[in-house]
Order: C-alpha cells, then structure tokens, then sequence
C-alpha cells in the first residue's frame, strides 16, 4: 500500500527483496489508483486502487510515512488496511506503518514494534498493543511489524525464508550485500559512532586508539597515559563528554571487534577472544552476555554466513 508521503526506502527495500528473490507478484496500490509522491518527491506510479484488490492475497505490506504526517489519515485508506489485512494470508508494516496498523485495530492485543524513535508513543497511543522497542522485527500470528526505516528489509528476508527455506532468504541477503538476520537489535551499536563526538583532543586521541587496536592496553592507566592526563580525570571526561565509563566503552570495542570476526572467519572463539583483547574465551562470554544477552558461540551460529 502507498500513499503520499510514504517513506521511499520504507517500500523499496520489502519490494527489492521480493522482487529479487522470485516466486512473488508484487504490485503497488493506493487508495484511488493514482500515482503518489513519496518523502523524496519521487513519483510512484501504481497497478490498481485499493478498492480493487479483492480478498484472495497472499501478504499485504504497509510502509510507514514520516512521523509528522501520522495524524489525518483518510479513513477511507484505514479502512482498507482493516479489509485487506484482515483478509491477507499476513500483513506486514514497516516503521511507523505500524501506527497505520494500529488505527485499523489491526494490533489490537499483539506484540509490535516500530521505529525506536516512535515505541513510546506507539504504546502511549495504543494501549493494547504490547511494543517491543528493540526487536528489528516481530511476528504475532499473522501480523509483523519492523523496525525503522532499512529494517523492511530484514522483514522481508524473514518473509522469504518463511516461504521458501533458509537458502533462499540467504541467497537474496547476499545478493543485497546485508545480513539475513541482522546482529542485535534496534540497540544495536557502532561504538565510534554511538557515542557522542567528545570535545577534547585528548579524549578523541584515546577512543580512536581503543577502536583501532582492540587487543592493546587499554587499562585505564594505559589511556590516562596515552592521553597524558591523570586516570581520575580521564574518567572525569569521559563521563562527561560520552556518559560511559572507560571501562564501557572499551567492553564495546571489543565486543564490536569480536562479532566482525565471529561473524567473518571460523577461527576458534578462543582465538576471538585473545585478539579482540578479552584475553579469554570466558571473559568474552560474560561481556557478551552483559551487552548484547548472547555467547559468543550462539551469536556465530545465528549471525554467520556458512
């Protein structure tokens, strides 16, 4: 379903991912068949107006619009995504579709998510709807819900498995270059770029050591020298300017260092560990535990290409 004003990568990631891997009939549709202008300004020309989708389909797909156009829906268009999803073997929205969702009482009593921006207001709109705000996506019978903006494309490749097997889902991830199950959650981090931009020279100086060579000492004496300033200091700043500890944000480093590796080669976690600074496979299993709710070995068996 489209409509003006729809996110532009909202729609175009599900359709490439299903165009892509085959066995499915895509066709665009908004609520009087017209074409429509999307975020972007560009055009998008459609096959039919909703009205003359009849009830015998397979998924429906609802792209969200910016959240400043949430408000005013045509009901005309709620309407129809009550009717169609209602009637579709599943129905499926992306970002803040799930809003879109909600208003045709599609999520009433279900589990969702939506952009992790909008949870909160999701959930203080929608009281019924159980939102879970770090899921990329959820599936509650026949309702799924993504995350922002690029997470239609994850959805789609659960969609895709769902249909066709693993393989499939596989293939059209990496013809995309992205992974089929992607690794974390809406919380998941860039360490370098997760952080605030720090003010002092000296600070920069020792988050970009940390992130450059993971395994070196980064002892909190090791960067208070580095940076030339004394450890009660350095931990001064690094509160102030990031809101972390050093010792945080070194955790995150190497945890950001171990699943590039874990998710690239097959060398052993053992070997992980020792080169991503951790010094042992145990004490990378508890980090991992503490920041991303996984081990080591069970985040490789799901996120690793074979």
């Amino acid at each position: 379903m489209v409509y003006a004003g729809v996110v532009l990568l909202d729609l175009a990631g599900p359709v490439q991912v299903l165009d892509g891997a085959g066995g499915y009939r895509v066709r665009l549709a908004s609520l009087d068949g017209r074409p429509v202008r999307s975020d972007t300004g560009v055009v998008l020309d459609v096959d039919c107006a909703l009205s003359d989708v009849d009830d015998r389909l397979d998924t429906v797909v609802v792209p969200g619009p910016l959240p400043g156009l949430l408000e005013g829906f045509p009901p005309a268009l709620l309407a129809q995504i009550a009717r169609l999803g209602g009637a579709a073997r599943r129905v499926a929205s992306v970002c803040t579709g799930a809003f879109l969702l909600a208003e045709a009482g599609l999520l009433a009593g279900r589990q969702a998510t939506t952009h992790w921006s909008m949870c909160a207001e999701l959930a203080a709109r929608f009281p019924g709807v159980a939102v879970r705000p770090d899921a990329i996506y959820v599936r509650d019978d026949q309702v799924v819900t993504s995350a922002g903006v690029t997470a239609g494309i994850d959805l789609a490749l659960a969609l895709v498995e769902e249909d066709q097997g693993a393989d499939a889902a596989r293939t059209a991830a990496r013809q995309l270059v992205v992974f089929l199950r992607r690794p974390g959650g809406q919380s998941q981090f860039s360490v370098r770029s997760d952080v605030p931009a720090p003010h002092t020279p000296a600070l920069r100086a020792v988050l970009d050591a940390v992130v450059a060579e993971p395994a070196a000492d980064h002892t909190l004496s090791g960067m208070a020298t580095r940076a030339m300033v004394s450890e009660r200091h350095l931990t001064r700043l690094f509160q102030r300017e990031l809101g972390i500890t050093p010792g945080q944000y070194v955790s995150r480093a190497r945890v950001e260092a171990a699943r590039n590796l874990l998710e690239s080669c097959d060398v052993g976690v053992e070997t992980v560990a020792r080169r991503c600074g951790f010094g042992s496979s145990e004490t990378m299993r508890r980090v991992f535990l503490q920041i991303l709710g996984t081990t080591p070995t069970a985040y490789r068996q799901r996120f690793a290409y074979p």
